[in-house]
């Protein structure tokens, strides 16, 4: 008997100033994992080395990074930066990168843990882990239900 074909794995980044918040799809690609919280570094291409080492660790097909877009969905300077970090991780790693709105995730991510009964000096450690977490589900989702979330950078 053949085995399933496996869905494609992917990672997610909630790429902050001072934290990347990473984020894995399961192997059957129907639910996203936090995985860890990424101090940045002074030098920007050890944090593109770091992240294209968790690539190959997960062999994902592909790489989520939420895209910070303004309210009104117009792109911000924040979201500027993000896309040539994303552009540079895709020349690193040689995957595609799929750029994805994250408008509210990290609203989010504070009202679950608050909800989870976390005190907020805690939030700092995870919040960006379960942003991730929220964009990759968000992500995913989209794709079980055959649209084309795919917006490569």
């Amino acid at each position: 008997m053949p085995e399933p074909a496996k869905a494609p794995r992917y990672l997610a980044l909630d790429v902050g100033a001072k934290r990347i918040g990473v984020a894995v799809s399961d192997e059957l690609g129907l639910t996203a994992q936090p995985v860890l919280t990424l101090e940045r570094r002074r030098n920007t291409r050890e944090d593109l080395r770091s992240l294209a080492r968790l690539a190959r660790r997960f062999g994902v097909a592909g790489i989520v990074v939420g895209n910070p877009l303004h309210i009104s969905g117009e792109e911000s300077p924040r979201s500027t930066r993000t896309h040539a970090f994303a552009e540079e991780l895709g020349e690193l790693t040689g995957l595609p990168i799929h750029l994805w709105d994250e408008r509210l995730t990290t609203q989010e991510a504070h009202r679950i843990l608050y909800e989870a009964g976390k005190p907020r000096q805690e939030h700092r450690r995870v919040v960006d882990q379960v942003a991730a977490t929220l964009i990759l589900q968000s992500f995913l989702d989209e794709r079980k239900h055959g649209q084309q979330p795919e917006t490569p950078a």
